[in-house]
């Protein structure tokens, strides 16, 4: 499997690196994420040009990363800047990838150094605004990256994997469109008039709204190259106009999924919740934090399972239905990108 590396992936939570660094692998690119000097995220490759250990098995000192086998420093620049009675100016420089803190995250540049422009990271005005509250966690999931993408862009599966959670028939029933608009794969679901999840009931009444009565729910999942998915979710009492609602009548979200390969059959899944209700209350974000987790760890499961089958079985071709559309036409998207950029990396040869 071939990746698309001239784009930006989140590598890591900015806590991750907090007093030591990180060794994470990105699209089969051994990295360490460090702060050097000023408190400036880097990513250099994981490995000491000396006698080839990891990098990040050392500390940040002075700005430097000191390798922890031997102490040769190595500069954010992945110069050997130096190393206790020995001279090291003429060591091959440590590969750099390009590393920007936002949102709280590291994003990282696995390919064409020269070609990454931190312009290029998308907007996201939760990450930004006092008005939105966020949190999440992340998940080490052993499966192919474009199954997190098709079960993300197609929430039929919420009926039977989050039965208890935000499941219910009406999803099902309730036919999905999907639209193409440049790079962007849009998947929607509209559901009128039907009883709230419990977790959406919940999510009503931490907004002073009643959870009992009747509601119009909607799931509307965006997909956007190389692997994000943003999925704005809610209800509102029925007849208010649904995700057109007045704030006083709904309560809405954005589920926040950044999934980063790490190898053909592995990922790191960045997963959030984004709300613009009651955004300083801490102890509401905490508990959509721990039921948003659980529902997770659930389709973690369930993934995991699936490779393992399509890994038994790899001449078995995957079915298409009209639920799985949104996840077809991201997989068309990806191959159209990564095929573009091989052709660009072999004129530039």
């Amino acid at each position: 499997m071939t990746f698309l590396k001239n784009t930006w992936y989140v590598a890591c939570r900015t806590n991750e690196i907090e007093g030591k660094p990180l060794g994470r692998k990105i699209c089969n690119e051994s990295m360490v994420i460090f702060r050097g000097a000023n408190n400036e995220v880097s990513a250099l490759e994981d490995f000491c040009p000396h006698r080839g250990a990891p990098l990040s098995l050392g500390f940040a000192r002075g700005g430097n990363l000191v390798c922890g086998y031997h102490g040769l420093e190595v500069g954010t620049d992945g110069r050997c800047a130096k190393m206790v009675g020995q001279r090291v100016g003429g060591f091959p420089t440590v590969k750099r990838y390009p590393a920007v803190e936002r949102y709280g995250f590291i994003w990282v540049w696995p390919g064409d150094a020269e070609q990454a422009d931190p312009a290029a990271i998308p907007h996201y005005e939760w990450g930004v605004s006092d008005e939105w509250a966020y949190d999440g966690g992340m998940y080490h999931v052993k499966c192919d990256y474009r199954l997190m993408i098709d079960n993300l862009m197609d929430l039929t599966h919420e009926t039977y994997v989050h039965s208890t959670s935000i499941g219910q028939d009406e999803i099902e029933e309730a036919p999905p469109e999907t639209t193409v608009d440049g790079h962007t794969v849009i998947t929607s679901r509209h559901m009128k008039n039907i009883k709230a999840p419990p977790f959406w009931a919940s999510a009503l009444r931490a907004n002073g709204l009643d959870g009992d009565v009747p509601c119009d729910r909607w799931q509307i999942c965006r997909f956007t190259p190389p692997s994000h998915v943003m999925i704005d979710v809610g209800v509102a009492h029925a007849g208010k106009g649904g995700f057109d609602a007045a704030p006083e009548h709904k309560a809405g979200s954005i589920v926040v999924d950044f999934i980063t390969p790490e190898t053909e059959t592995s990922i790191w899944y960045f997963w959030g919740m984004a709300r613009n209700f009651r955004p300083q209350d801490t102890e509401l974000t905490d508990m959509i934090r721990k039921g948003q987790g659980g529902i997770f760890a659930e389709d973690q499961e369930m993934l995991e399972s699936q490779q393992r089958n399509l890994s038994t079985w790899p001449e078995r071709q995957l079915l298409k239905l009209n639920i799985d559309s949104g996840g077809v036409q991201s997989r068309k998207i990806l191959d159209r990108l990564i095929q573009e950029e091989l052709a660009n990396k072999a004129e530039r040869k």
